[in-house]
């Protein structure tokens, strides 16, 4: 007598790989769903308006002639702008000094919320933060009301002694006002990457240290600091990139400033007058991007800097 047994046929390896390739573009199009919103967003409210932008700085408009194409017309004309060129230099000079102050507050109080491990120290950390929570434009207002000469405090304060107190938003001190806002505005931000970043170092590099005999400081200029080196050099980017680009802060008080703040003061209240106080769309577009080359040629010259050197603190 004979038995049959019946033997299940195995899956095949193209059956397999469909199945893998099924699941696989079924993962895709989830994920491509849950992306779409926000490529939305991205496309209609960053992507298409630049892409306009520069289609606009490829044209010129005249009251006699209509729009004509003049490719890059518009470029060379900006970069020998002695008011473009003027803005420029105020922004490289404005970030020399700001830069530094700017890592100096934010390292100094980093370093010390992180020593000190106290209820308190988390509230300090909440209040340095706090500036950056509040947009540019309240803050430019809230230290416009500060600067008053006439019904600000700190008018009232020095008229208490009879004295009469600084115009920060005069013509000689409008650049040490400027310079005030953006430190007490952006300090607090750099301070949180700082300390996220030395909450980062393993606590043991401490102890042996301390075992060695090293005091405070040389924990910190030896061991926190150069550890810290990646964090420091994100925070010089940002830094660069976003004074490069000031606007804000002087497009505010400007009127406020009685004259101390010119309409072209940075290249992009320069881009913002051509634009929209005089009209000329395709200049104004054309300082934007050029801007935007001269942003993109520090940046990359810092990188490249840096990198060649292996450290910006070595």
């Amino acid at each position: 007598m004979t038995v049959d047994i019946a033997v299940r046929p195995q899956p095949t390896k193209t059956k397999t790989r469909s199945a893998r390739r099924g699941g696989a573009s079924t993962h895709g199009r989830v994920g491509w769903a849950f992306v779409a919103p926000f490529a939305i967003v991205f496309l209609a409210l960053l992507v298409t308006p630049l892409l306009y932008a520069l289609y606009l700085s490829l044209f010129q408009t005249r009251l006699i002639g209509g729009t004509t194409f003049v490719l890059f017309d518009n470029y060379i004309k900006a970069f020998t702008d002695p008011n473009f060129l003027d803005g420029i230099r105020f922004v490289i000079g404005f970030s020399a000094i700001l830069i530094p102050l700017q890592m100096a507050v934010s390292l100094g109080v980093a370093l010390i919320l992180d020593a000190v491990v106290t209820r308190f120290a988390r509230f300090s950390r909440l209040m340095i933060f706090l500036p950056y929570a509040i947009p540019a434009v309240i803050g430019a207002l809230m230290w416009g009301f500060l600067y008053s000469k006439s019904f600000g405090p700190m008018a009232e304060i020095f008229g208490l002694f009879g004295m009469a107190g600084p115009d920060m938003l005069s013509r000689d001190l409008v650049f040490f006002g400027l310079l005030n806002i953006v430190t007490w505005q952006w300090a607090g931000y750099y301070m949180i990457i700082i300390y996220a970043a030395l909450q980062g170092i393993d606590p043991t590099l401490y102890e042996a240290a301390r075992i060695d005999g090293a005091s405070g400081w040389q924990i910190t200029l030896r061991i926190k600091i150069p550890l810290i080196a990646p964090a420091l050099l994100l925070i010089l980017v940002f830094a660069l990139i976003g004074t490069l680009q000031f606007f804000n802060e002087p497009q505010i008080l400007r009127y406020l400033a009685s004259g101390a703040i010119p309409a072209d003061l940075t290249p992009n209240m320069y881009a913002y007058q051509q634009a929209f106080a005089l009209a000329n769309y395709n200049y104004g577009s054309a300082i934007s991007f050029a801007l935007g080359a001269v942003v993109f040629v520090c940046v990359y010259l810092f990188m490249f800097i840096t990198r060649k050197r292996g450290s910006f603190l070595s």
